[in-house]
């Protein structure tokens, strides 16, 4: 689970500004961490069909928010995927 200690430490390593809470870089991360821990629970509970229905829309909003970003400023999303980790 997503605590607000986790999601504030996500926010502040990837904000554009102090008070930026809603930036598509700051979207991608939290929404990155969120699937991080579901395929951690999925992977315990291969079972768990609600769970895997949320992570698959979980990864369609983060795939959105990408293509946004690439879309409006190709230098913030080259830094976003090196510094998530990602496979762009």
């Amino acid at each position: 689970m997503l605590t607000k200690r986790k999601k504030a430490i996500q926010i502040k390593k990837t904000q554009r500004h102090d008070g930026d809470t809603g930036s598509p870089e700051v979207q991608v991360a939290i929404l990155t961490r969120r699937i991080e821990e579901l395929s951690a629970h999925l992977d315990k509970n291969r079972k768990d069909k609600h769970s895997r229905r949320g992570l698959l829309g979980l990864v369609a909003a983060r795939r959105a928010h990408l293509k946004y970003l690439e879309s409006t400023n190709k230098r913030a999303y080259g830094t976003l995927v090196k510094k998530l980790g990602l496979k762009k």
